[in-house]
């Protein structure tokens, strides 16, 4: 199986790119494939822009660029998200990428007064990269808008199913490192329920 692997930070000696790369080395030891999609140093524009206006209203085909994210998520059997907590939520790089790529059409569409649904294939795993201590989310209630605001709000809508909602918070270097085990291991059993279903 294939996982398309999304990481949106502009450092590559980042807490954030060893997450990802940690994850994708569970995946290769576990025998699957992967592809990394490193949206800061692949220059993606993330401006939504009068193409994707157009693409929006379904006036024209979406923008080349959009389109060959979306045939990155199409080859993929999950799909894994690992980015910064900026202002408790997702950079704007990463929210832009799925502003563009996540298009009317493509990922959803409204027909008959309804919305359908149309990335239900698709799971989704999220690991989000914080600085904050887990008491600074839980007191302000920062975790359960996160989940709200992405994990309902961007990728139910579309159908897909979010299997992995993880917020990685450090302090110290000791969680660094205990992170890295975690992503480590998600890698190795991201497709552990595929596998089973297999097997029955």
């Amino acid at each position: 199986m294939n996982a398309l692997i999304v990481v949106a930070h502009p450092d590559p000696q980042s807490l954030t790119h060893a997450v990802a790369a940690q994850l994708a080395d569970g995946l290769a030891q576990s025998g699957h494939a992967f592809e990394i999609a490193d949206l800061a140093a692949e220059g993606f524009d993330p401006r939504f822009n009068h193409d994707d206006v157009a693409g929006f209203h379904l006036r024209a085909a979406a923008p080349e660029d959009v389109r060959a994210e979306q045939a990155r998520i199409d080859r993929a059997d999950a799909l894994a998200l690992v980015f910064p907590v900026y202002w408790w939520s997702m950079p704007g790089l990463l929210k832009g990428w799925i502003d563009r790529v996540f298009a009317n059409g493509w990922a959803y569409e409204e027909k008959d007064g309804r919305v359908v649904k149309k990335l239900q294939r698709l799971r989704v795993h999220l690991l989000g990269v914080g600085g904050a201590g887990a008491g600074t989310y839980v007191k302000h209630g920062y975790g359960a808008a996160m989940k709200t605001q992405i994990d309902h709000g961007i990728f139910d809508y579309c159908g897909a199913r979010v299997l992995t909602s993880e917020l990685l918070l450090h302090t110290n270097p000791d969680e660094a490192a205990a992170h890295l085990h975690t992503a480590f291991a998600l890698g190795r059993g991201l497709f552990a329920e595929a596998a089973q279903g297999e097997a029955a």
